[in-house]
């Protein structure tokens, strides 16, 4: 017979994940897939001890990585996509063109904003980081600026994009889970969004211009960077069409693994004819990625990148974070956390704030954003229709911390993938990722101050249905 989980059970998994991770990524140096290793572990050992067999641990764990199965899919289409874009000479045409015509002073507000506007219209975070947010950093390194500085506003501007477009995915599994509907909690996200953005470009304009974190323009470096750039590729505008093709396939409201899919090979394509490369060594740069020799030291490390290979380190992350996810929630071991949290509370603005508070719990412990969006709305679900409150602030409350949040934690997902495709450590970017602090601040703010704080009456939603025959209680 099963038995509930007791808080000190539920919490001994999580607690041994978050110490282990703290001590492998800061001490260890070894990175995160151990210690989550060792949160799968424990928890499957708490549920065994509480009652589950071993054929019924295994199907948590199967169940939690199912949900991840796209996204490992998208990962490994974006390696492609990273490498054949290099190699057909599409990002480094960016880059030259970039150096060519931004001012630094306003360098890294535009690398907000543009990363903003391409994250918006592609709906993944992750692509926008890994193709414009890319050039960026070469562009930044041209410019004399901070890697992390610049990484910062990458991913503020990505993660700006990834919270409000209509065809991101954790922007669709958030209301579902919270039982609202898209564009209703797109609307209410405004409120929060836009202030937070906005007041990011601005951070990043006056931080910028201190001359605090910049070294200052070298006209020899950029000149070097240009000139290696123009020793190795092909650089044609024609080529800046490429972007503007998967723009257009997202508008299009094209499914994103065949759009993702269809723009990998036509970066093959392009390098076959722009920069003479042969189908064998656009194979091998779409598997293993691109291998610079511009003789420019700065710009090899940058473009010497991409390929399906260099996303296993984050795809086995993703999957062993979801396994323990699927362990965590079978067993109820989130819901025994939040239970005392939500007997507490007893106004929107403790609700707001118990909400967030967990959405970071799950994201400390798992580093995985689906499940820091799925867990604590499907638990705070009721209680927000209770205090007749719109779940549409639970909604964009999920998406606050386990969207954009979870880039504060130096061991999940987003910030690994960052560090991977950017060469910039957690550790560099978190402070600049200006964004990312502010929208959680602004909803708890919300939520004290009962701004933008929607209500609605569930019970008379509920009288009106039974009324009309509609549902039966």
């Amino acid at each position: 017979m099963k038995k509930e989980l007791t808080i000190g059970m539920s919490v001994i998994p999580i607690l041994a994940l978050i110490i282990s991770a703290a001590l492998s990524i800061f001490f260890w140096k070894a990175g995160m897939h151990i210690p989550l290793m060792i949160g799968v572990i424990l928890a499957a050992i708490v549920a065994k001890v509480c009652g589950w067999n071993w054929d019924e641990i295994q199907k948590m764990m199967v169940q939690g990585v199912a949900r991840a199965l796209p996204a490992v899919f998208i990962l490994l289409i974006i390696g492609m996509i990273v490498g054949s874009w290099i190699a057909s000479g599409v990002i480094p045409t960016i880059i030259y063109y970039g150096l060519s015509i931004i001012k630094p002073e306003l360098f890294v507000p535009i690398v907000a904003l543009v990363t903003g506007i391409v994250s918006v219209t592609l709906g993944s975070s992750f692509t926008s980081i890994a193709t414009i947010g890319l050039a960026f950093m070469v562009i930044g390194e041209g410019l004399g600026f901070s890697p992390g500085l610049v990484a910062g506003a990458v991913i503020s501007g990505a993660y700006f994009g990834d919270k409000l477009s209509p065809v991101s995915d954790t922007t669709n599994i958030a209301p579902a889970m919270a039982e609202t509907d898209l564009f209703s909690h797109i609307k209410h996200m405004l409120w929060d969004t836009l202030p937070a953005f906005f007041l990011s470009i601005l951070l990043y304009w006056i931080v910028s211009n201190s001359g605090a974190i910049s070294v200052g323009a070298d006209a020899s470096v950029i000149d070097t960077i240009k000139t290696g750039l123009n020793d190795v590729f092909l650089i044609h505008p024609l080529l800046l069409m490429m972007p503007v093709l998967t723009i257009i396939l997202m508008i299009m409201r094209t499914p994103a693994i065949p759009a993702l899919m269809g723009v990998s090979i036509l970066g093959g394509v392009l390098a076959l004819f722009f920069q003479g490369a042969t189908v064998s060594s656009i194979i091998q740069v779409m598997t293993s990625g691109y291998s610079a020799e511009s003789g420019v030291a700065a710009l090899d490390s940058l473009l010497n990148r991409g390929g399906m290979m260099s996303m296993l380190g984050t795809i086995a992350l993703l999957v062993i974070a979801t396994a323990l996810g699927g362990i965590l929630e079978e067993t109820g071991s989130f819901e025994v956390l939040t239970r005392k949290m939500m007997a507490k509370v007893k106004s929107a603005g403790t609700l707001i704030s118990s909400t967030i508070l967990s959405t970071f719990v799950v994201a400390f412990a798992s580093g995985a954003q689906f499940l820091a969006i799925i867990l604590p709305a499907r638990t705070f679900v009721n209680k927000y229709k209770e205090m007749g409150i719109d779940t549409k602030n639970l909604s964009r409350c999920v998406e606050a911390a386990g969207t954009v949040g979870i880039n504060l934690v130096p061991w999940g997902v987003p910030a690994v993938f960052a560090m991977s495709i950017l060469g910039v450590s957690p550790g560099e970017f978190i402070p600049y990722a200006f964004f990312v602090f502010l929208v959680p601040l602004i909803n708890i703010l919300f939520g004290f101050t009962g701004w933008t704080i929607s209500k609605k009456n569930y019970h008379e939603d509920t009288k009106l249905l039974k009324d009309k025959g509609e549902i039966s209680l």
